[in-house]
């Protein structure tokens, strides 16, 4: 199974990117700039998430649904030829909700200042970004025939990087999602976006060794 990183560079990727800077108006580069650091922490947030009973269930109900089946990958052209439906920006305002709670504004703004677009923008591509997570995660598990935490958890996993590396990618998508450790998702993200607290040169720091920039 293929990680978020290299299904951005997939064809499909490819066509998400330029169907999300056609929505946003915003230039392909910045777009895929946005989509790599905010689909880790995505995917990072609902491990986090299924982590507890209740989170997975939530998560399984989820994408369970018909609207979580995968079918929104099968035509993103279509999803993007009129501009992205309301209703799938309701959508993923959802699931941004769900995932980052009441530390969404700290994350856009984090995520604006380390890639250069404006966080009503981020707000936007994350909009977009979120259904289609859900969508690649439904149609996964119904492929594996996944059907409690467990195995979602090693599908979350796989796409984080199951290799030592994805492990220490893992660690350091969970650093900023919690950086005092108190089991908060996405706590002081503010902070860690203005190089505070976390040791390792703040957002840019932890971003930076992610995807290597």
């Amino acid at each position: 199974m293929s990680g978020l990183l290299d299904l951005l560079n997939s064809p499909m990727g490819q066509q998400l990117i330029s169907g999300v800077a056609g929505q946003t108006g915003q230039p392909a580069d910045k777009t895929s700039s946005v989509l790599t650091m905010a689909l880790p922490l995505l995917m990072g947030a609902m491990k986090k998430n299924a982590a507890t009973p209740e989170g997975a269930q939530g998560l399984m109900s989820a994408l369970s649904s018909e609207k979580h089946d995968g079918s929104i990958l099968d035509n993103l052209g279509g999803l993007f030829g009129g501009g992205v439906d309301q209703e799938v920006m309701d959508d993923g305002a959802g699931i941004l909700g769900h995932v980052l709670g009441g530390k969404q504004a700290q994350v856009e703004t984090a995520l604006s200042q380390k890639s250069g677009v404006d966080a009503g923008t981020v707000g936007t591509i994350l909009k977009v970004a979120a259904p289609l997570i859900m969508g690649y995660l439904g149609k996964q598990t119904k492929q594996q025939n996944v059907s409690d935490a467990n195995g979602l958890g090693n599908i979350l996993g796989g796409m984080l990087g199951g290799s030592d590396g994805g492990q220490k990618q893992q660690s350091l998508i969970e650093s900023f999602l919690d950086s005092d450790g108190d089991g908060s998702i996405l706590d002081d993200v503010a902070q860690i976006a203005l190089g505070g607290k976390q040791g390792g040169g703040g957002l840019g720091g932890l971003l930076g060794g992610l995807f290597g920039k």
